[in-house]
């Protein structure tokens, strides 16, 4: 391992989806990276092939994120360790389709654990150590639906919400302390994400879709910019703005039609 005195990324989520390809491009940069998630071999397989080809340094940590005293262990041993962790990349997320009252009340908890108490314990713990640095970079990975609350989405959706609003507050609470919030909101994209979640693939949904590598590259950039939020992609950017200009029965309307819901 290089000096401890690197400043490091922590991706969660990092197994696969955006999480994987914020690792890839920040290994390409030459960053030291902290990966976590709960697929282990996943984490190694990746691990190895970024270390392989880019000569960075990784630690795999394999966490369950829905547990909070799993967290505070996890912040722990890295910090044991004099990992400095400059880049918080909060990816990890889960999501499901459906009616709320056909969803298992577990399912939508599990969700709520992951998608927002998980968060806010990675950011409290991590932005308290960057504010006492005066510098780091906290990257939210929040959605197009946390702009509008989506039928048979609704946990998801509010989840998101809950994750833009939290980011839009920090990057201005934390911003005098050198520490950029910005938060990633990306519409639908060839993730894997959709099939875990049992999300039907309409029409519209298949042309405006996009890849992963162009999403995560727009996080990177805005986070390094210091912008407060970030919509990829054209189509997307034209629901926001729709969203802002339209009635909310109007645009929640056009939003369930293009769901498949």
């Amino acid at each position: 391992m290089k000096s401890n005195e690197n400043s490091w990324v922590l991706i969660t989520g990092a197994s696969s989806g955006f999480g994987e390809e914020f690792a890839r491009q920040y290994a390409a940069q030459g960053k030291s990276l902290v990966l976590v998630a709960r697929r282990l071999s996943k984490l190694e397989a990746l691990s190895a092939q970024l270390r392989e080809r880019f000569g960075v340094d990784v630690i795999v940590e394999q966490v369950d994120l829905s547990s909070i005293p799993a967290i505070i262990e996890l912040h722990e041993r890295l910090s044991e360790r004099n990992i400095v962790i400059d880049v918080l990349i909060n990816n990890a997320g889960h999501g499901l389709q459906g009616p709320f009252l056909d969803q298992p009340l577990d399912e939508s908890l599990t969700m709520i654990d992951l998608d927002i108490a998980s968060l806010t314990a990675l950011t409290r713990l991590f932005a308290a150590d960057m504010r006492a640095r005066k510098r780091g970079h906290i990257l939210m990975v929040a959605s197009l639906l946390s702009f509008q609350g989506v039928k048979n989405f609704a946990v998801y959706s509010a989840a998101k919400a809950y994750v833009l609003r939290f980011s839009d507050a920090l990057h201005r609470e934390l911003k005098n302390d050198g520490v950029v919030v910005t938060a990633l909101c990306p519409g639908m994209s060839d993730t894997g994400f959709a099939e875990s979640a049992r999300q039907k693939i309409t029409p519209v949904l298949k042309r405006v879709m996009m890849q992963p590598q162009p999403v995560v590259q727009a996080g990177i950039r805005a986070l390094q910019a210091g912008r407060m939020s970030v919509v990829p992609g054209f189509g997307n950017k034209a629901i926001t703005v729709l969203t802002w200009a339209t009635p909310r029965r109007f645009h929640q309307n056009l939003m369930a039609q293009v769901m498949g819901v």
